[in-house]
């Protein structure tokens, strides 16, 4: 709202006020909504200084437009002399406007001139810059007969060209009649003026069709001159010529003018023979390389832009083998006229004084004239009273009807500039263009501008103060512009309120107000943070952003790539690109999403923004670019071109190779190379047809192959090397196979390749016998049974032998051992492992290579029982030449045969006569199905098995309980030894009711007890009868409940109650015995559903110890059906459930008694002997005596099961059919057939029904 100016004026003594004077210029068009003031006229609209007259156009509008008030009336002036464009009935002026429009109607010519506008009202007048309108003429060459020229072999000649004049540019082109251009060199060339410069001829340039084309393209125009003939007479002595200049020639000037900031094209077209080379130099100081360029084969400098540091002397000159030629261009840079100072348009109060300043520089010096209202100041004189000089006016006491327009112009002889400057004289009070009550909104830490746009003559005083202070504002974060302008700097909360702005001014005052809000900055809090993303993988940048919850409405979160915003919703990025609370998801990242991206977050008043770069990794791109060179026999250089590593640097180049007689079309690798390297040297192979090609590889991975190189072809020598793993191997006794590892078909070096194979008895120096092969192998017949021999084998081809071949050994056929081996003893260790040896046999009854030696055992007869076991043999090998060996994993308490053999390559030899040992007792394992058979108030009945493996005589069994309540409590440890071992139940008194209990129990024999056997139970509170297998039966108004009494006290007493199930009231029966075994419920309703409940009280509550749900039969089956339990399918169905549950549990007991034995025809198929017969692959080993540990593997039969001791020796914890090597050390090798059997009591539960009365 307007403020009251008597109570501005009462407080206005204590204001300090910030005083500014609003600087005189241009009246502002919104005054004139306030008041009615008269303006003198500006140009606002003219054309440029130059309008050419196309042919093309259709008409050409000369424009000028200006403002006023009193509007302005325009006049013009053609070539000096004044021309009224509405008097002329060839041209269309505008109204209101000084524009008028030439129309081509062929006949321009007399429009051609320099126009100057004036606008005039009647305070004064403006000028418009001078425009000259420019009619250009239809270039043409003129028709004339050009003679030949003739000239002499070696001499120089120009074909001049005379281009017409036209509106540049102009360009030149020499071509033939059938319009083929004359190439141009360092000898023939053209000209800047067009013609073209032989600098010596020879006999190809003799040709009689020499045309000369000069193209103007503003007027889209070329014309083409007579063709010309030059005859060149050949000469048999042609003399050589120093250089000279065919251009600049002697009328040439070598002073040019340039004017500042345009180009210099300087030409230098030497003559002589041969032809001469042209440098250039400044002489007078350093070549503007930058600037400077040279053309036209090195004829002419281009200089850009050129300025004063380019003045002096640059020099060309022109060599060759005779001599050389020097040519200087004194270059002078000058300018047209500048403004230094303009003079100003100002509106000023009447009385006051001012300055006119005009002010350019230019070379030469311009000559600055004035005139006012368009007239030269000379001839006002006399009535002009202001004092006047060449770049100032002095106006003293202004008075209003001196309101003028006055015009200063700076010429010099590259032209003239022209200034208007309005002098308005007029008084007129504060007038205020900007509203009251004006809302600003910022955020705390940014500036404010408050505008206060006021205009008065004089210029009026402008103040600020708050609402709620009559002081002024004034601090260093506060600064008020010449315009009136408030800047509140580094604003916060405290700065929000009403301020006001008063204007003050000799003939009044005006006051506005302006609101500031002061709302919290826009921050981003999480900022996204740079990052490397793998191509196809899924990147993430997060933007978390705070900003002033007022501003939510207009809140706006975008995402710019390298500064271009990011559309997320487009379908090249929608299915890829998505933002989700403020963070972007890249989807199957790309290449192309390289870049820096930008979280921008945007309120009306302020925004702010992170950025972050995403590296995109990928494997490099395939190498470019591969050439061979410095070829040799067997070798060659390959050099390439790394592609982009994509951010990831390539550490290695793989060459490959593909030679296409052998595998064509497949790639071998070849050499790996690092990653800074771009060229190898390559050994290649003799009679090989190579391509090669590159892989490059970073961090990421390997780059696709690179396109191939070239084919090379290396020619044909003889072998550089002979085959590999040269063995002689005797597969039948009486042969010897000799084999090889044939070379590679690139590793034959020639055609016709072959091997040479010789042998002969080792360690003899009879001579050799030989063969030649093509395949890589050969058998000699006839040989003595394992016998040494030495061989070797030779690559031969068709350009020679390879290199001599180094002498291997092989052993013809072996056959089967002759003998076993004697004196076999055992040693008992313990109770499962035993030590077992024997004599050594002679050498020569073992007939091939030692292998080792096979120990066959089998149980006979089990100490304990006496019942006869199967007779499943078990086997184990041991490696070498050896007379001892370690058997493990035998059972304790057992009676065992032990044979043994020897093994060779070919088989095994003959049994040696059977060993029989027994091992002593061992520890048992635990008893088996501890369960409690009887669970009372303070008492329990424990009943269980005898262990299933006793490993000996069981003695006696020791048991152990303690109280394992859930909470703390822990009882002590109680133990029972029970010295029965044909015990198997045990009552155990005196405990807490209603407690939890742990029972161990062990089973010992005179070497140690077994580990225990556990279950848990719970006491009751009170004594529970003990019901097994309840069931009901119904008919149609009773109910008989049946039961099999449990162990323990059978005169316990306990309760029936029945109800409907839907509605009803509970009933109970009397007390009811255990040993009664049934009992009927008479008086219920047919065909109606009831739940039983069996209960230890005679009431009622949510415990019971078996619960069913019952139906009646009667009217509620209906009369046309029968009940389900009288129904066949339902019969057939409750048949085949108890046949399944009848056969499963046979199977269970049947699997549990056999203990999973399977024969060794079971065991062979599992585990077949790939070199059947032979032997020569056998797993060997031992168990090491020194190794105390106990083994992980269990003995195992091939045609049966061994079960495993609980001893610390056994191979109980090893794992089933584990196959291992042990040596001396403690190593192991060999095969157990048997089936491990951890048959702990261990979580054994009873199957007793239990019900606890607070349950």
């Amino acid at each position: 709202m307007k403020m009251n100016l008597r109570r501005t004026r009462q407080s206005c003594w204590l204001l300090l006020c910030l005083l500014i004077w609003v600087q005189a210029e241009e009246i502002p068009p919104e005054v004139f909504s306030y008041v009615k003031i008269e303006q003198l006229p500006t140009i606002t609209n003219q054309s440029p200084s130059t309008l050419v007259a196309f042919p093309f156009d259709e008409e050409f509008q000369i424009k000028c437009e200006a403002k006023g008030n009193p509007k302005p009336i325009f006049w013009w002036k053609r070539n000096g002399e004044e021309y009224d464009p509405l008097s002329d009935p060839r041209v269309t002026a505008q109204k209101n406007s000084g524009t008028f429009t030439i129309y081509n109607n062929g006949n321009l010519t007399s429009f051609q001139g320099k126009y100057s506008c004036y606008a005039s009202n009647k305070l004064g007048t403006a000028v418009s810059e001078e425009t000259e309108f420019i009619i250009p003429n239809v270039p043409k060459f003129p028709k004339e007969k050009l003679e030949p020229i003739v000239v002499e072999e070696g001499e120089s000649v120009v074909l001049h060209c005379n281009p017409p004049d036209g509106i540049p540019p102009l360009n030149i082109y020499w071509m033939t009649l059938d319009l083929q251009h004359i190439p141009l060199d360092e000898r023939v060339s053209v000209g800047l003026n067009g013609d073209l410069y032989f600098a010596n001829v020879e006999d190809k340039d003799s040709r009689n069709d020499y045309c000369c084309f000069a193209g103007f393209p503003r007027i889209r125009t070329i014309v083409q001159k007579m063709p010309m003939a030059l005859v060149v007479n050949s000469s048999n002595s042609i003399k050589q010529r120093k250089p000279s200049f065919l251009k600049p020639s002697l009328n040439d000037s070598s002073h040019i003018i340039m004017l500042k900031g345009e180009t210099v094209l300087l030409e230098c077209v030497p003559a002589g023979l041969p032809t001469p080379l042209v440098e250039w130099i400044k002489v007078d100081g350093r070549m503007p390389t930058d600037r400077a360029t040279e053309e036209n084969f090195g004829k002419m400098l281009r200089l850009d832009q050129v300025s004063d540091e380019d003045n002096g002397i640059f020099r060309c000159i022109a060599k060759n083998d005779v001599g050389k030629a020097t040519y200087d261009f004194y270059l002078t840079v000058e300018e047209p006229p500048r403004w230094k100072i303009k003079p100003e348009s100002k509106t000023y109060t009447i009385g006051s004084s001012a300055d006119l300043l005009c002010e350019a520089f230019g070379k030469p010096e311009p000559v600055i004239t004035w005139e006012m209202n368009g007239i030269p100041i000379e001839q006002l004189t006399p009535s002009f009273r202001h004092k006047i000089s060449q770049g100032k006016i002095e106006l003293h006491n202004l008075q209003q009807h001196e309101s003028a327009v006055f015009q200063c112009a700076a010429s010099n002889k590259h032209g003239t500039i022209l200034a208007n400057a309005n002098i308005n004289v007029l008084n007129i009070h504060p007038i205020m263009m900007t509203a009251d009550e004006v809302k600003y909104n910022t955020v705390a830490g940014n500036s404010v501008f408050m505008d206060c746009r006021v205009f008065g003559s004089p210029a009026p005083v402008i103040s600020w103060t708050r609402e709620d202070d009559i002081y002024s504002v004034e601090s260093l974060r506060h600064n008020m512009f010449e315009n009136g302008t408030l800047e509140i700097k580094n604003t916060s909360k405290e700065d929000s309120g009403t301020y006001i702005c008063l204007a003050t001014n000799s003939l009044g005052k005006e006051a506005i107000t302006a609101v500031l809000n002061i709302r919290d900055s826009t921050k981003v809090v999480v900022l996204p943070v740079n990052q490397s993303a793998l191509r196809s993988s899924l990147a993430e940048l997060r933007c978390d952003v705070k900003y002033d919850i007022t501003l939510q409405h207009a809140f706006t979160l975008i995402w710019e790539k390298d500064g271009e915003e990011l559309d997320v919703t487009s379908t090249d990025h929608r299915n890829r690109f998505s933002v989700k609370d403020g963070v972007l998801y890249i989807r199957n990242v790309s290449l192309d999403d390289e870049g820096v991206y930008a979280c921008i977050a945007s309120t009306p008043l302020d925004m702010a923004s992170a950025r972050a770069l995403l590296t995109v990794l990928d494997v490099p791109d395939p190498p470019e670019h591969l050439k061979l060179s410095d070829s040799q026999n067997q070798s060659i250089r390959l050099t390439w071109k790394q592609g982009s590593h994509h951010n990831s640097r390539i550490t290695e180049c793989i060459i490959e190779y593909e030679e296409n007689r052998w595998e064509p079309g497949r790639w071998h690798e070849m050499e790996r190379v690092p990653g800074i390297q771009s060229s190898v040297l390559l050994t290649l192979t003799p009679h090989v047809s190579y391509r090669f090609r590159v892989i490059a590889v970073n961090a990421i991975g390997k780059s696709k192959p690179s396109q191939p190189s070239a084919r090379h072809l290396t020619p044909p020598a003889a072998p550089d090397r002979n085959p590999d793993n040269v063995r002689g191997e005797g597969h039948n006794p009486h042969e010897m196979t000799i084999k090889w590892q044939p070379l590679k078909p690139v590793e034959w070096n020639g055609p016709g390749l072959f091997y040479k194979v010789s042998w002969r008895l080792g360690g003899s120096n009879d001579s050799w016998e030989e063969v030649s092969v093509r395949q890589h192998s050969h058998t000699v017949k006839h040989a003595p049974t394992f016998q040494l021999y030495d061989i070797k084998v030779q690559a031969v081809n068709d350009l020679g032998p390879g290199p001599e071949p180094q002498v291997k050994h092989g052993f013809s056929g072996e056959d089967v051992p002759l003998e076993a081996p004697q004196k076999v003893s055992v040693d008992i260790i313990n109770s499962t492992l035993i030590k077992v040896s024997w004599s050594k046999v002679p050498k020569e009854s073992i007939r091939g290579h030692l292998r080792g030696y096979k120990i066959t055992y089998w149980k006979v007869q089990h100490s304990h029982d006496g019942k006869r076991s199967h007779s499943d043999k078990y086997f184990l090998t041991f490696e070498g030449d050896r007379n001892h060996g370690m058997v493990p994993g035998l059972d304790p308490f057992s009676e065992y045969f032990l044979t043994i053999m020897i093994l060779n390559g070919r088989g095994s030899g003959p049994e040696s006569q059977p060993v029989t040992f027994s091992t002593p007792e061992g520890v048992p394992s635990p008893p088996d199905i501890l369960e409690l058979a009887l669970i009372s108030k303070d008492a329990v009945t424990l009943s269980w098995r005898p262990p299933v493996t006793p490993n000996g005589i069981v003695t006696h069994y020791h048991l152990q309980y303690q109280l394992i309540n859930d909470t703390d409590e822990i009882g002590e440890l109680v133990g029972i030894q029970l010295p029965n071992p044909d015990t198997l139940q045990w009552d155990i008194s005196d405990l807490k009711s209603n407690s939890k209990y742990k029972f161990y129990l062990r089973a010992c024999t005179v070497v140690g007890c077994s580990k225990p056997a556990t279950e848990e139970g719970i006491t009751t509170i009170q004594q529970v009868p003990v019901l097994l297998n309840i069931t009901s039966s119904v008919s149609d108004t009773s109910a008989n409940i049946s039961w099999t009494p449990g162990m323990g006290k059978t005169d316990l007493e306990f309760y029936i109650a029945y109800m409907k199930t839907r509605k009803g009231m509970w009933k109970i029966s009397d007390a009811l015995n255990v040993a009664k075994n049934f009992h009927t419920i008479e008086g219920l309703e047919p065909g109606t559903e009831y739940t039983i409940r069996v209960m230890t009280k005679n009431w009622v509550d949510n415990t019971s110890i078996f619960e069913d749900v019952i139906e009646t039969r009667g009217r509620a089956y209906g009369s046309a059906s029968q009940g389900i339990s009288t129904q066949g399918w339902f019969i057939g169905l409750m048949c085949a459930t108890a046949l399944l549950t009848i056969i499963l549990l046979i199977l269970c007991f049947v699997t549990r008694n056999k203990g999973g034995k399977y024969s060794v025809k079971e065991k062979e198929d599992m585990h077949p002997d790939l070199e059947s017969p032979s032997l020569k692959d056998e797993i060997f080993g031992e168990y090491s005596d020194n190794d105390e540990k106990p083994l992980k593997g269990s003995l195992q039969s091939l045609n049966g099961d061994l079960k495993p001791a609980e001893s610390a020796d056994s191979l109980i914890d090893y794992g089933d059919a584990d196959h291992g090597q042990f040596n001396e050390d403690g190593s192991f090798i060999g095969e157990y057939a048997g089936k491990k059997d951890r048959g702990s009591a261990e979580g054994n539960r009873s199957s007793l029904i239990m019900s606890q009365a607070n349950a």
